[in-house]
């Protein structure tokens, strides 16, 4: 069983299931660009200190579930050059 275990948590970190999300409050929503701007915390993943910087965003839904002054978590990743959200939900 502890193998199965320790084989599952080590698959799961190679894929970034187990990434720790990136704090952060949104500043702005551009729905037509498909962009949202993010003051954060610092992102480990990208090794990216804490600033306020724009992001596309994976699924133009994301753009539906955050609005301006919303606290955030958020995974974001480097994709072609640019910096895009891939996961987002309001902190509780």
């Amino acid at each position: 069983m502890k193998r199965i275990t320790m084989a599952l948590v080590l698959a799961l970190a190679a894929t970034g299931a187990l990434a720790q999300l990136a704090e952060g409050e949104i500043r702005k929503v551009d729905k037509d660009a498909q962009k949202l701007t993010i003051k954060h915390g610092e992102i480990k993943s990208l090794d990216m200190p804490p600033m306020t910087m724009v992001f596309r965003v994976k699924n133009a839904q994301m753009l539906e579930a955050v609005k301006a002054g919303d606290k955030v978590k958020f995974d974001a990743q480097k994709e072609g050059g640019q910096y895009v959200v891939t996961r987002i939900e309001r902190a509780k």
